[in-house]
């Protein structure tokens, strides 16, 4: 029987919270982890339900349409093989002492909170009650980045705490400033916070304050993307905290992050005094691709290196939207869902590799593909995808990507070329040592579960080759959308 999509709304808000609550009260981790497994998918199979009825109509706090779903579905899609990968993982952390039974309880009940939280930005009619979910998910991914409690975890998430703080400050001003906007033309209230009410009184806004808030919000937002010169939090909350989290942070986290910034950028577009929104998210997106691009190729740690390519497809993602279009928009949001895909699987077998080899160091990690082949095979097919490859889907994303800017502002394409082209000698410099070099290190077997990384990464193949009809034109109504 197929449930109403309101029902569905709910229930990808109730599910993650009622899971936390229960953790609470399990002692043992294998119950834990499949009830972890058990909550993440119940929650996917809730979202796909809204592809169904009527998208349970616009509340004022509440509401689902094409846009959201898109991001809806990939964001419980990740959390659940991230979670079947985390029960693998995390097993392994308990029998080697670096976490105990009640850090693990936590870490269960903050992965459902931090679902919870992104689920709720997703779905937040409010732009209130938006700011909220993200900044709950925020919250949640800083106790688990520093859930080890070395001192360079506590250290990584102290930062990630303090430039989020940062970030999330200047999105709640632009926020506040987008309801002094909408005072004078819809009043005092709720209907000065409710998106789709804010949408269609736009134009009649004024256009400085408007400017404004969406200079903070691009801001403020655009540090949870991770976008350069704002992004210093991110590769050491990657490097520091448990892989899972580094999987949920490059394919989640940013992506929410980013749809907040959609949002406004739409509401800023349906405004015809206020500034073009596009020329700042291309500036944006150029910078952080071409300097992640140059700083891969200094990275020392396996997983800063995928941290630094993290800030580089973010970067191609913004910039895709920047250009706008309906091109330029199926673009950014094919890569979206490519990047997620395939970091996510990298970080699976990223995680894998750290916990055979004891070291995080790219130079005492070599010959995967001779000591554990089915590892060091599986990072090399996700180089090649991420790198933009064929027949991988992130080529087909970076293609459409690149033909939209040459046949549209030409000399942009230079630099964002330039771009992709270095990071992908980075990545095949570093990935030579890791995967073809002369073995060193550990060669214990591993009996770690290998499921969700050959998922990811046979999803983005099939991508690369065949993209149902459905789903094109679902890409396409969402770039209308997006204008």
């Amino acid at each position: 029987m197929i449930i109403s999509a309101s029902t569905g709304v709910i229930a990808i808000l109730v599910i993650p919270v009622a899971a936390a609550a229960l953790f609470a009260a399990l002692p043992g981790y294998r119950i834990s982890s499949r009830l972890n497994v058990l909550a993440s998918g119940l929650t996917f199979l809730a979202s796909l339900s809204l592809f169904f009825g009527d998208h349970g109509g616009r509340g004022p706090y509440l509401f689902v349409d094409d846009l959201n779903i898109a991001f809806i579905v990939l964001n419980t899609f990740v959390g659940f093989t991230t979670s079947v990968f985390s029960a693998s993982y995390i097993g392994h952390e308990l029998e080697t002492g670096r976490l105990t039974p009640v850090y693990l309880r936590f870490y269960h009940a903050m992965y459902q909170v931090m679902m919870a939280g992104m689920n709720l930005a997703l779905t937040a009619n409010n732009i209130g009650l938006m700011w909220v979910g993200i900044e709950l998910a925020t919250l949640t991914t800083v106790l688990m980045v520093g859930i080890y409690r070395t001192h360079e975890a506590l250290e990584a998430a102290w930062k990630y705490f303090i430039l989020g703080s940062v970030g999330i400050g200047l999105a709640l001003f632009g926020t506040i400033l987008v309801y002094v906007a909408a005072l004078p033309v819809v009043g005092e209230g709720l209907s000065g916070m409710v998106w789709t009410v804010l949408v269609t009184k736009a134009a009649q806004f004024d256009p400085a304050v408007i400017n404004l808030a969406f200079i903070f919000l691009l801001l403020g937002y655009g540090t949870k993307v991770g976008l350069a010169p704002l992004h210093a939090w991110l590769p050491d909350a990657h490097a520091e905290g448990p892989t899972p989290i580094s999987a949920v942070l490059s394919g989640l986290l940013l992506n929410v992050a980013l749809y907040a910034v959609l949002r406004f950028k739409i509401l800023l577009a349906a405004n015809p005094g206020a500034i073009a929104p596009g020329p700042l998210m291309v500036t944006l997106g150029l910078v952080s691709l071409l300097f992640a691009a140059f700083m891969l190729y200094r990275r020392r740690d396996i997983k800063r290196l995928f941290a630094y390519s993290s800030i580089e497809h973010m970067g191609i993602i913004t910039f895709a939207f920047g250009m706008g279009g309906p091109v330029a928009n199926f673009a950014g949001l094919l890569h979206m869902a490519m990047h997620s895909l395939t970091k996510s699987g990298i970080f699976f077998a990223v995680g894998h590799i750290a916990q055979i080899k004891g070291t995080q160091k790219i130079a005492d990690i070599r010959g995967l593909t001779q000591t554990h082949p089915w590892l060091g095979w599986s990072l090399v097919v996700g180089v090649v995808a991420i790198a933009g490859l064929p027949p991988f889907g992130v080529f087909m994303s970076e293609f459409l990507v690149v033909s939209s800017t040459f046949a549209r502002e030409p000399l942009l394409a230079i630099p964002l070329v330039l771009g992709i082209l270095l990071a992908l000698g980075a990545l095949f410099q570093h990935l030579n040592g890791l995967a073809f070099g002369e073995p060193v290190g550990s060669i214990a077997p591993s009996d770690a579960s290998y499921v969700p990384m050959f998922v990811h990464f046979g999803l983005v193949l099939i991508a690369g080759i065949y993209l149902p009809a459905t789903l094109v034109a679902w890409f396409r109504n969402v770039a209308e959308i997006l204008g």
